[in-house]
């Protein structure tokens, strides 16, 4: 693959126009990411909001550093030079589209997904029964220092009470081996595009994994409404689990009663519509990249 020759020129941002943009990025940051560092600085772990710091792969250094995004270059910006993904040239740092044809396959592959999720009916009625197969006549449970609001029996009563319909394969992935017969999908890694479905709180909170493979490419702001709405769905996460969060502020959603069961679609109702906008930039984003090489 190879970059094409007819693209639009992009547009030079002067230091004065660009350097407000990345200030304001790194206020936005900062406030995001101030609760986990004073906690990281103390070494104390908090099992709700650590998750996408743990779970996903992307350091707050790295949420720190600003991308303009596609069809932007920045006079004057010498950090970007020598910067993986960056080609600095005649005073000015831009996206190198040598780079966006390294990488077109994943690309390819991601704008897929996103598509074809973006494209599938939303189901709503999952009730967030994932976090409950994973401790599922378990010997251990994944976070052992939270005691389960109804105890070990009464979370397998909820399980074995339920139809469990889990369609993310890296929630499902974490089941024990004796809630995995009770899904009625077997999700895989092959199966991903052909299964994940826009009501899912994984695959909504997973555009903030797309969201950084994607960088330097991914707009810094777009990263950034992603993280937050990772964030906010993993909060819903938790409360909705087996797992008694009362002590950390977290009021659970007490999902096998009909008011838990209403409270939650309600919510998983709301992400969902916050998610469809930036499934779409994302996906959008991977088509104008591919627009840029010639395969």
């Amino acid at each position: 693959m190879t970059a094409s020759p007819g693209l639009t020129a992009p547009r030079t941002l002067e230091p004065a126009e660009w350097e407000p943009l990345q200030a304001a990025h790194f206020e936005r940051v900062d406030a995001l990411l101030a609760g986990h560092l004073a906690r990281r600085q103390r070494r104390e772990k908090h099992p709700v909001e650590d998750f996408l710091f743990t779970y996903y792969p992307t350091r707050p250094n790295q949420l720190r550093f600003w991308h303009p995004g596609p069809g932007i270059r920045l006079a004057g910006a010498t950090q970007y030079e020598g910067r993986k993904g960056y080609r600095y040239a005649e005073g000015a740092a831009g996206l190198d589209p040598a780079e966006i044809a390294r990488r077109a396959d994943s690309i390819s592959w991601i704008g897929q997904l996103l598509s074809a999720t973006a494209g599938r009916q939303p189901q709503f009625g999952c009730f967030g029964l994932h976090e409950w197969a994973m401790v599922y006549r378990g010997e251990e449970v994944r976070h052992d220092a939270w005691p389960l609001r109804l105890g070990a029996e009464g979370t397998d009563r909820v399980v074995e009470s339920h139809k469990i319909a889990c369609s993310h394969y890296d929630a499902f992935r974490f089941f024990t081996t004796p809630a995995r017969p009770l899904n009625v999908l077997q999700p895989t890694r092959e199966l991903q595009p052909a299964l994940e479905q826009g009501g899912c709180l994984h695959a909504n909170m997973d555009l903030y994994k797309w969201a950084t493979k994607l960088m330097p490419f991914t707009p810094s702001s777009l990263v950034l409404d992603c993280f937050e709405l990772a964030r906010d769905i993993r909060t819903l996460d938790m409360r909705a689990s087996p797992y008694d969060f009362t002590a950390l502020g977290y009021t659970p959603i007490e999902i096998e009663t009909p008011t838990g069961k209403a409270s939650y679609a309600a919510a998983q109702r709301a992400f969902a519509d916050r998610a469809r906008p930036l499934r779409h930039q994302l996906a959008e984003l991977c088509t104008e990249l591919l627009a840029t090489v010639i395969i």
